[in-house]
């Protein structure tokens, strides 16, 4: 049995400052010492493909995460590991409990299935894994060999952490919850522009430190067709986990204004992240949502956006500002207004796209690697 604090100090050491997550009992104990550290920063995922997003954003800007889970959520997480992770080449380390271990303590009926697949489910993954180490004197081998690994491949490595591996820690103090403040919401207004007038209107009027991040599908791509440009980041796949993405980078990079392209349907699929973004209050995230009702790219099947209202369920999770518009002057106009963030702003648009709508031909690792060296992070 190893300390809680022995690990976070030779993971430190390694410069893994960031921790984010699901819990699980096992992870109690590290989870609980995290939180009362001063040096670290510790964000609760709402699920554990948005832990994933939450890590990799923050190693683009820099800062190297961890993501913690339990085994039962790596289901969660497979969309992203697989697709966001590995295809944009972002190391990020996992520690992944093993809840129903074959041989092991008697646990639930609910993961048993998934205690016997775990490992097999990293190796089907081509994610490498070592167990979480139960003796100090391990520690730093395992660590060094998972720095090494991300290093050299900028993918994932995981610690896969049995039961008792973590000496109890004291409780952390309850969070410091900031109570949402009542919103006006703003009123509904009606589709008069197309996706790329919106996003032409941004490119013209972002500043120099500004980073903007598209959603999968079309939005990407047509922000490169109009422009390709060293601070934009296309995402392709992992769908829902942009604004999670956009979360780890404004906390690893606060002095830089972080606009987070969305679409409906990506932001419904995981919408649980507008609570984490509320909570955890980045004054640097701009959420820009181009909602067309559809899913565009794939034969522009319906969406249920016009079931909700974005800025009414931004403003309950804690958004500072919530905004509604549908010209690119209005679009314009509040980029230069500079309101603090977090900020939502719900766009609807027509469906619609370019005539000509070329693929990126940059690859996905490449516009990675590129918005590092524009943020100059070195890995």
């Amino acid at each position: 049995m190893i300390s809680a604090e022995k690990f976070i100090e030779l993971a430190a050491k390694r410069r893994f400052s960031l921790y984010t997550g699901v819990p699980c009992s096992y992870l109690k104990p590290l989870i609980n010492r995290v939180i009362t550290d001063d040096r670290l920063r510790y964000i609760p995922a709402a699920n554990e493909g948005d832990a994933v997003a939450i890590a990799a954003g923050a190693e683009l800007g820099g800062v190297r995460g961890i993501a913690m889970m339990q085994n039962s959520g790596l289901g969660n997480a497979i969309n992203p590991l697989t697709s966001l992770t590995h295809t944009l080449r972002i190391p990020v380390l996992l520690i992944i409990t093993l809840r129903g271990e074959p041989g092991g303590p008697e646990d639930e009926p609910q993961h048993e299935l998934m205690g016997t697949i775990t490992t097999a489910m990293l190796k089907t993954m081509r994610i490498p894994w070592d167990w979480f180490p139960a003796e100090e004197a391990l520690l730093e081998r395992v660590l060094d060999r998972a720095v090494t690994h991300m290093a050299e491949e900028n993918l994932p490595y995981a610690l896969v952490m049995k039961k008792g591996t973590v000496a109890s820690s004291p409780a952390p103090l309850p969070l410091q919850i900031r109570s949402p403040q009542p919103r006006k919401t703003p009123p509904m207004v009606e589709p008069v522009s197309h996706r790329h007038d919106m996003l032409a209107a941004l490119q013209r009027n972002c500043r120099p430190g500004d980073v903007l991040l598209a959603t999968t599908g079309y939005t990407g791509r047509e922000l490169f067709a109009l422009g390709d440009k060293e601070n934009q980041l296309y995402m392709v796949g992992s769908m829902g986990c942009l604004s999670s993405l956009a979360l780890g980078l404004a906390t690893a990079r606060p002095e830089r204004r972080i606009i987070a392209i969305d679409g409906d349907g990506a932001l419904i699929m995981r919408m649980g992240a507008l609570a984490t973004i509320g909570h955890e209050h980045p004054a640097n995230l701009l959420h820009l949502v181009l909602d067309n009702a559809r899913y565009e790219s794939t034969g522009s099947q319906y969406t249920v956006s016009g079931s909700l209202d974005f800025c009414r369920v931004a403003g309950a999770c804690g958004y500072s500002h919530v905004s509604r518009l549908n010209q690119p002057e209005q679009l314009t106009d509040f980029l230069r207004e500079s309101a603090r963030g977090p900020a939502l702003v719900h766009v609807p648009i027509l469906p619609g796209t370019m005539e000509t709508l070329p693929r990126p031909d940059v690859t996905p690792r490449q516009v990675a690697g590129r918005l590092r060296n524009h943020l100059d992070v070195h890995t």
